[in-house]
This record gives structure tokens, C-alpha cells and sequence, in this order.
């Protein structure tokens, strides 16, 4: 079997690590070449549309909006002008639901099947093989690519048709921000209380306080540690997303609405490139202190 795979960014590249480890002949193509030659020395095969389109039996695509992934697959020069009935397109990337059933239901017409499945997990999970996928798409065409997503992770559940995919990652992703949030509130409430915030972690991390948002999180908080495992400026279009949808559907979100404030302000003042966990410089900026060092 052949895999076709496009987007070869902080997620892709791993995912096409580890597809390629598993045994598969992978195809590969991004903007950058760079990422190709990269994923090139660990055994994928650098090629361009037209090739993914015509010799895969499966492609996956992980780019960072709905925009990219429409032009990437309906463009003028997108795989839909190369690919052929029977084939599947696995979206892995975070988009708007609406946007993966319009593109569902153009590639249906051609005869050719698709599932949104985004993952959870960030570089971390990605290099080491262990991603949530959260999948929306006919059950025969979950099942023939079960095996291939967990190869990539710990994890894949289908959560129904098109488009529950990436409903699933808006929960996910409104989940973890509140989460880095009220963690970023707690640990400089602490600090500013004169309690130190390692401690403070150590002390809730095994009770109902504790969650993988915070295991991964505090320790970057404390440490100062902004190298993006996931960027600000990708999960405030992941918020976007959910605060689109949720208008469209009626569902209130005001925790959500205010997180993507935070986070604004971080993009606003150099933060978009940071990790998520940053925001936790926007208390620092009200509070003069920095959690778990020195800083007024």
C-alpha cells in the first residue's frame, strides 16, 4: 500500500517518521523543502501532487486551516484533478467541521471517500507514536484505516460522520485552553501568595486537580519554557473555529470567548510563535512576577 501524505510541519513530520517505521512506502510533498529533505533521510519519497494523487491508495493531509486545506485539495492545481474513484483522504488538520463536509461532498461526487480526523497531543505524542485521533467518516472507511491511524497513535475513535471529527477536536481544544488557563491563574496565585509553584504542582497533580494538560504545562510554566509544542497563534484559530461553530449552532461559550482573549494579547505582543503554555506571561505582565522565579 501506498500512503500519500502533505503537510509536513511540527505534526506532520513525525507522523510520516513513524507511518514510514511501520513499514509503509510513503509520498511525500510540502511548500518546504526542507521538511521533505528531512523526513526524505528517515526513508519517504519527496514528490509533488500530481504523484500523491495518482499512484497513493491513501493520502493524508495535516496544514493549518481550512483555507490551505481547501486549496491544497479543490485548487486549480489540487490532488481532486489527480486522484481517482476509490481512493480516501484522511484531513488530519484542525478546520472548521462545515469545511470538511463541503469537501467531503465534493470529493463524494468524484467517487472518492473521506474522514476529518485531527489529533491531540502535540509534538511530544506525535514524535512518539501516541496521538488522539478523534475521526468523523463512514464506519467500512474508518475501519480500513484504523490500522494506518494507529501506527501514528494511541488512539482513534470514530465519532461519526464527516465533520465529527474536527467537532471533537473544537471540545478538545476549548477543554485544554481553559485548562492552561485556570493553571496559569493557579500557580500565580501561589507564587504571588509566596507558596512555590513547583511545590504547589507536585501537591495536586495526583488528586482531581491533576490532568495530562497540567503534567505537561506547569512543568513549562515554571521552567519558563516557551519552545512551541503548540503555538499560540494555531490554538487561537482552533478557538476561532469553535466560536464560529458554536454561533452556528446556538452553543453558549464564554470561557472560551474569554481564553481567546488571553491569547490574542499574547499575539498581539510577540507571543503567536510561543507555546499555548505562555499565556502564562500575561499574569506575569499584570503581576510584575514570574511563576516559579524571580521577576518583579
Amino acid at each position: 500500500m501506498k500512503i500519500g501524505f502533505i503537510g509536513l510541519g511540527i505534526m506532520g513530520k513525525p507522523m510520516v517518521r513513524n507511518l514510514v517505521s511501520a513499514g509503509y512506502e510513503v509520498l511525500v510533498w510540502n511548500r518546504s523543502i526542507q521538511a521533505v529533505e528531512e523526513v526524505a533521510a528517515c526513508g519517504a519519497s519527496p514528490s509533488d501532487k500530481k504523484q500523491i494523487g495518482e499512484e497513493t491508495d491513501i493520502i493524508f493531509t495535516m496544514l493549518p486551516n481550512s483555507p490551505q486545506v481547501k486549496e491544497v485539495i479543490l485548487g486549480a492545481e489540487g490532488l481532486l484533478s489527480h486522484m481517482h474513484k476509490g481512493q480516501i483522504l484522511v484531513d488530519c488538520s484542525s478546520i472548521n467541521p462545515v469545511a470538511s463536509q463541503e469537501i467531503s461532498r465534493t470529493l463524494a461526487e468524484n467517487g472518492i471517500e473521506m474522514l476529518d480526523a485531527p489529533v491531540s497531543g502535540g509534538e511530544p505524542k506525535a514524535i512518539d507514536g501516541t496521538l488522539s485521533f478523534m475521526v468523523g467518516g463512514r464506519q467500512e472507511i474508518f475501519d480500513k484505516c484504523r490500522d494506518i491511524l494507529l501506527c501514528m497513535g494511541a488512539s482513534a475513535v470514530r465519532c461519526g460522520e464527516v465533520g465529527a471529527g474536527n467537532t471533537t477536536k473544537l471540545a478538545n481544544q476549548i477543554i485544554v485552553a481553559c485548562n492552561i488557563q485556570a493553571l496559569a491563574e493557579a500557580l500565580t496565585l501561589a507564587q504571588k501568595a509566596g507558596v512555590d509553584p513547583e511545590l504547589v504542582f507536585q501537591a495536586i497533580r495526583g488528586g482531581l486537580a491533576g490532568s495530562t494538560v497540567m503534567n505537561a504545562k506547569a512543568p513549562m510554566m515554571i521552567a519558563g519554557d516557551n519552545k512551541p509544542g503548540f503555538k499560540i497563534d494555531l490554538h487561537i484559530k482552533d478557538l476561532n473555529n469553535a466560536l464560529d461553530c458554536a454561533h452556528s449552532v446556538g452553543a453558549p461559550v464564554p470561557m472560551t470567548a474569554a481564553v481567546q482573549e488571553i491569547m490574542q494579547w499574547m499575539h498581539s505582543h510577540d507571543g503567536g510563535q510561543k507555546d499555548h503554555s505562555a499565556i502564562a506571561e500575561y499574569y506575569e505582565y499584570l503581576t510584575g512576577i514570574s511563576i516559579g522565579r524571580t521577576g518583579q
